[in-house]
């Protein structure tokens, strides 16, 4: 089976909610094992959860995303949000236990 054959076949079996729990846990693992570490997959993990939340951002922006607009804008609050923390996390000047947190309320609420 091809890699395009197990996504089409994912994408048609899979909750939008649950895609998003799934890619949440992984960057959330991610960031878990390089939690007191240093070197390049620090700051992979790191760069990949902050990607992840732009991408949020840009689909919480977008007109076609469904969600209320109060949520949306929580969101975004909380996607701006992860930027800068994750700057002062590269930095070396915040620590990376606040972006995990973050991770797992919204897995929280997507799982809920």
């Amino acid at each position: 089976m091809s890699l395009q054959a197990y996504q089409n076949t994912q994408n048609a079996t899979e909750d939008p909610r649950m895609t998003e729990y799934r890619l949440m846990a992984n960057v959330t693992n991610a960031l878990i094992d390089v939690e007191g570490k240093d070197g390049p997959e620090f700051y992979q993990a790191v760069d990949w959860n902050r990607r992840v939340w732009l991408n949020f951002q840009v689909d919480l922006a977008s007109e076609e995303n469904a969600l209320p607009d109060d949520l949306k804008a929580r969101l975004i609050s909380v996607a701006i949000w992860v930027d800068k923390h994750s700057t002062r996390v590269l930095r070396g000047e915040d620590k990376i236990t606040p972006l995990i947190d973050v991770n797992r309320t919204i897995m929280e609420g997507l799982a809920a």
